[in-house]
């Protein structure tokens, strides 16, 4: 036990002996600390406000003390005097210091430094924290410390708050704007016997009642088609994802996705939707379309321009994606390992490598090879092309679309291939989804589809370098020591 977490408890009872309860009570009546210290003039200066908040800052001068109490709105300078708060508070006020909670009431004024301040006439102990904030508390940088106690990174950084109430707020209003559309949100399960949607690694898990093994869903897709041959023509999920992949600053095996389906729609009304909802969001989360990411500036206004995938491999790579050896060589200039790489994987490489990075202006990509998307339509006149974009800014992928396949027949072909290949972790069990295909079967309108990476979104939002910036809580590595 620290000897500063010692003379915390001894605090604890020194509080108890004067009988004042130390981890307090229900507090009705604070109000926000940041529109208190914005709106002060005229109007405020000498009423009376009552705030509450986390003590981040203690300076003492005999009988007269200031404090930086801080809410998740801001944070405005108490002036605690004993003349003020009478004797009985004053005693207990004693045993009060930085990072425990408390409220106050008073009048609003200045000090002579001509800081906006609370003169406090009344005191409430809300909770007495027995661990230290960190030292240097304002500036804790340390990663490991930031991911692993967020909840240290939220009280030391406001900024980092700010970021993640930013991220609630966007959700928010993605709900909101889909709605208006007429889109339903739904709740789908999160294990699933066949895992479907994309082509990922899924984790496994083991039902004991059922004696069966389950996945935890890599995608939406699957369950939210199906809904749509059974009449619910807009519908949408916002809900968490997980792949058993590799972990970097745009990557964390459990993410936030959302995934839309728009009956009678095809992918240019979910280009339409994209860049719309991207420029509404950019408005209200950030209050411009013109985002700063980095050293750039990147212009979300709609429309966006509307890029060919072969043309930016032949653009920027040199290669139109037909030679294996070809891709190969661009790989290995890039020092990429290209062993066990199917045709297909060696062309996603290559664009990922060459032709991502100059993805910085928000960019429909559009018509990819059909044998990655396998639940896509093709391109009418075009075999083998996919009516696909993926949306990119800032290098990163935020979205991805099609007009969605609905030939039964075809998508049965399709599936019966990815299952027999032997490379797809997804499908290492070579079942396809009977239950699907025979949805299809029974009629799935033409419909648009879109999937939007939460996560990236924030991230492009916020000016966010990490996809660990924008979840509270992503997972880590065990930390080293016994």
């Amino acid at each position: 036990m620290s000897d500063e977490r010692e003379e915390r408890l001894k605090h604890v009872e020194e509080l108890k002996k004067l009988g004042v309860e130390p981890f307090g009570n229900r507090f009705d009546g604070a109000q926000p600390i940041r529109p208190i210290v914005d709106k002060y003039g005229p109007e405020t200066e000498g009423k009376p406000f009552t705030v509450a908040g986390r003590i981040t800052g203690h300076r003492s001068f005999g009988k007269a003390t200031f404090l930086d109490l801080r809410d998740w709105t801001g944070k405005i300078q108490v002036y605690v005097k004993k003349d003020a708060v009478g004797e009985a508070a004053h005693a207990w006020f004693q045993h009060v210091g930085i990072g425990d909670l408390i409220a106050a009431r008073g009048t609003l004024g200045k000090t002579k430094t001509g800081e906006v301040s609370i003169f406090a006439t009344e005191l409430t102990l809300l909770t007495k924290a027995i661990r230290p904030l960190p030292e240097k508390w304002h500036g804790l940088k340390d990663s490991e410390i930031r991911y692993r106690k967020r909840y240290l990174d939220l009280i030391a950084n406001p900024e980092v708050l700010q970021t993640f109430l930013k991220r609630a707020k966007a959700i928010t209003l993605i709900r909101r704007f889909l709605d208006g559309r007429g889109y339903v949100e739904v709740e789908t399960p999160m294990m699933q016997s066949i895992p479907g949607g994309a082509a990922a690694r899924p984790f496994v898990t083991h039902h004991n009642t059922l004696d069966r093994d389950l996945y935890l869903r890599i995608a939406l897709e699957i369950p939210l088609k199906k809904l749509m041959v059974g009449g619910v023509e807009r519908v949408y999920e916002i809900g968490r994802v997980f792949r058993n992949e590799g972990i970097d600053t745009n990557h964390n095996p459990e993410f936030t996705l959302l995934e839309l389906y728009h009956a009678y729609g095809n992918l240019g009304t979910m280009m339409e939707l994209t860049e719309t909802l991207v420029a509404q969001l950019a408005m209200e989360v950030a209050g411009t379309t013109k985002l700063s990411y980095g050293d750039k500036v990147i212009d979300v206004t709609p429309p966006w321009p509307r890029k060919d995938y072969h043309e930016l491999l032949k653009e920027h790579a040199g290669v139109d994606g037909s030679s294996d050896d070809a891709l190969r060589s661009k790989l290995r200039e890039k020092h990429v390992e290209t062993g066990g790489l199917s045709h297909i994987d060696l062309v996603d490489k290559v664009f990922g490598e060459y032709v991502e990075p100059h993805l910085v202006n928000a960019t429909f990509v559009c018509a990819q090879p059909i044998e990655m998307t396998p639940l896509c339509r093709e391109i009418p006149g075009r075999p083998g092309i996919a009516d696909r974009f993926e949306a990119f800014a800032a290098g990163m992928e935020l979205a991805n679309a099609y007009t969605e396949l609905n030939d039964p027949v075809v998508q049965r072909e399709r599936l019966t291939r990815q299952a027999k290949g032997a490379g797809d972790e997804m499908m290492k069990s070579g079942k396809v989804d009977e239950d699907f295909l025979s949805a299809l079967e029974h009629g799935m309108a033409p419909a648009g589809g879109l999937g939007i990476g939460i996560d990236r979104l924030i991230m492009f939002l916020t000016g966010a370098t990490s996809i660990r910036e924008v979840i509270l809580f992503p997972l880590l590595r065990e930390p080293e020591g016994p």
